[in-house]
């Protein structure tokens, strides 16, 4: 079982930062294209901002999944000193499972959000397309993050720790 949610971990750590690599691409160009068109006739793409709006939702989203992934996360350290390192393992334990609730929890809400905008087949005023395709990303994203942390919560090993990854970049990769 831990095998198979390792692979499922790593099969997923590739996929977002597939995606988020992709977004960030298509980002960059919109940006530029629009950038070009201003300088050369005075007026820029009409849809280039909505584009990449949409393209940074990507980002940020399976951004999330990177991150968490690689330990990179922000999270607050200001109360790791107030208890004894032994209970380090179950406190750990307990951060991952509450962020999987967290995560799947606002995935709930992000599924409700898209429902309603599928209902109301609410529409992008610039690109005249359905948002609800570009909106599902949020409940996707979450729902991923949290069934990454509920697997750092059952199988601890496979939670990145801050020792491999600064070991890692430090023999060139992670």
């Amino acid at each position: 079982m831990r095998n198979r949610a390792e692979r499922l971990l790593n099969g997923l750590a590739r996929a977002e930062r597939a995606i988020t690599t992709t977004a960030f691409v298509v980002l960059i160009v919109v940006v530029f294209a629009d950038v070009v068109s201003r300088e050369l006739t005075g007026t820029g793409l009409h849809w280039a901002r909505q584009a990449g709006v949409y393209a940074n939702l990507f980002v940020v989203m399976f951004g999330l999944g990177v991150a968490s992934a690689s330990g990179a996360h922000l999270r607050p350290r200001f109360a790791d000193g107030w208890l004894p390192a032994r209970f380090n393992e179950v406190l750990d334990r307990l951060q991952d499972a509450g962020m999987a609730v967290f995560c799947v929890a606002f995935a709930g809400i992000g599924i409700a959000v898209v429902a309603e905008s599928f209902v109301l087949a609410d529409r992008s005023v610039v690109l005249r397309i359905v948002v609800w395709p570009f909106q599902a990303v949020i409940p996707i994203a979450f729902t991923l993050a949290g069934l990454r942390h509920l697997a750092y919560a059952i199988f601890p090993e496979l939670r990145p720790s801050l020792t491999s990854i600064v070991a890692g970049d430090a023999e060139g990769g992670t």
